[in-house]
């Protein structure tokens, strides 16, 4: 039985991953922004699951929901499911979140970043921190190819993890759309089987995976260099060091 946290479990892809978790006998604890959208975990919750609430566009709520999951005790994985496709918020929800929750938590066995295949169209544009810093926020495609480089870079650096990103696909999720073609069963499985599976091809790194089969990420994910350099920024932008 694993214990897995998972971000922005409300609804769609992080829900459904909670639910399947939770089906099958591991321990979940969920996460929703605020006390009004825990409510759409109740049912979760009502099941065993444990629930952390925090908004993950401010660094100081990110910070406190780390707090909130360390105070549970070690996971054994963390799905980095919540992201937003728009707005004035994506940047720090999609990228500085998911940075600040793996410096801040407890090392967990494993950790699963949640991709896009839009991230082959983002522009390997470090000034992102900078444009932030104003206001600016760059398009989904450049925060997904950040936050699959991260994955990346985790994988390469820390040992005795196991960190990958997954492509869930187009799925018809609030985010997704009605019109999205994917499969949405498929869509969450992959990252539950990443966080509890023993299946040899689970237990491995450095992976960009779409339904369990490994796929090829942008060549400038598996750029060194350009890892190192987006670790760095993002240590100044958020003041925390992870590597």
């Amino acid at each position: 039985m694993a214990r897995v946290f998972i971000t922005g479990s409300t609804a769609g892809l992080g829900k459904a991953a909670a639910r399947t978790l939770l089906e099958e006998g591991h321990e979940a604890v969920v996460h929703a922004r605020s006390a009004e959208r825990r409510k759409a975990v109740d049912d979760l919750i009502e099941r065993g699951a444990a629930v952390v609430v925090g908004d993950l566009s401010d660094q100081e709520q990110a910070r406190s929901v780390a707090r909130q999951v360390n105070r549970l005790g070690r996971m054994d994985a963390v799905i980095h499911n919540a992201g937003v496709i728009s707005g004035p918020q994506m940047f720090a929800i999609n990228v500085i979140a998911p940075y600040l929750l793996t410096v801040l938590i407890e090392r967990p066995a494993r950790l699963v970043y949640l991709s896009s295949s839009m991230h082959g169209g983002g522009r390997a544009d470090l000034t992102a921190f900078d444009r932030a810093g104003r206001g600016g926020q760059g398009s989904y495609a450049d925060t997904k190819l950040l936050l699959t480089a991260l994955a990346f870079a985790v994988a390469r650096i820390w040992n005795g993890v196991f960190s990958n990103a997954v492509d869930p696909g187009w799925v018809p999720t609030r985010m997704g759309g009605p019109s999205a073609t994917d499969d949405l069963r498929l869509g969450h499985l992959t990252q539950v089987w990443l966080a509890t599976s023993e299946d040899l091809d689970a237990c491995t790194s450095g992976g960009y995976w779409y339904h369990r089969h490994r796929a090829e990420p942008a060549p400038v994910v598996e750029d060194r260099r350009f890892q190192d350099d987006l670790v760095d920024g993002l240590a100044r932008f958020t003041g925390e060091r992870v590597l």
